[in-house]
């Protein structure tokens, strides 16, 4: 049987598990290990408990440009599968989406930014947001998305006006989560985020820069809060703690 052990999959050298992800794993002393895909294989799944990928600039459909999205998406399959945990962040969430047969496209336009989100009626009966408010604040960095309707036995969870699945669930299996939102990240996150990225969160978004810094500290002790609400419980679902 594996141990307690989470594989965290990064995509990008700049965007690695956030503050919030980071103080939620340790509050409930959590091992993980982050893999490096851009230039680490992926290892065998027979050691870990579950899986957590996060964001990234690759599309689901960038195969060819990013050969490691074969394998990743196999890991994903294999990962639901076998009965671990899966919680995906972003690129994440639409990878589980395109695997479980969804759509994923580009939106509109670009969600930079803190938004509010509200959860759907089977995002308030969903054992991963219990003890979350109805609505709650969003941080969003990303241009692409799962598009309805989605999958037979998926429902979502999370919506926004920004974006119509902000999370998605399986009916069937409340250890595997998709989250088009980054909670995960704290302050620190998002600069760093807005130095190596500015080029891309100003095309076309509007964004200010210095307010959306600010913004981020601003959010930093309710999202902080609600986040290691939702992890506690992730963790309790997926028999993790």
């Amino acid at each position: 049987m594996p141990g307690k052990t989470l594989l965290i999959v990064q995509h990008m050298a700049r965007e690695g598990p956030g503050g919030h992800l980071r103080a939620a794993l340790a509050e409930a002393s959590l091992p993980y290990h982050v893999l490096e895909i851009w230039h680490e294989p992926l290892p065998s799944l027979e050691t870990f408990a579950g899986l957590i990928v996060l964001g990234g600039s690759p599309n689901v459909d960038e195969e060819e440009l990013y050969p490691y999205l074969r394998p990743l998406k196999s890991l994903i399959r294999e990962t639901i599968a076998s009965g671990r945990a899966y919680l995906g962040f972003c690129l994440g969430h639409q990878l589980l989406g395109h695997v479980l047969g969804c759509r994923v496209g580009p939106l509109p336009r670009k969600s930079v930014g803190f938004i509010p989100g509200e959860l759907s009626p089977a995002g308030r009966g969903h054992p991963l947001f219990d003890g979350l408010p109805d609505r709650f604040p969003l941080f969003k960095w990303h241009g692409q998305g799962v598009l309805p309707p989605l999958s037979s036995g998926l429902h979502i969870l999370v919506k926004s006006a920004a974006a119509p699945v902000e999370a998605l669930g399986m009916q069937n299996n409340s250890r595997v989560v998709g989250l088009q939102f980054d909670n995960h990240a704290a302050p620190d996150d998002v600069a760093e985020w807005l130095e190596h990225d500015h080029a891309w969160v100003l095309d076309g978004t509007g964004v200010d820069p210095a307010a959306l810094r600010q913004e981020a500290g601003k959010q930093e002790a309710a999202i902080g809060l609600w986040f290691r609400r939702f992890m506690g419980n992730f963790c309790e679902v997926t028999g993790l703690t």
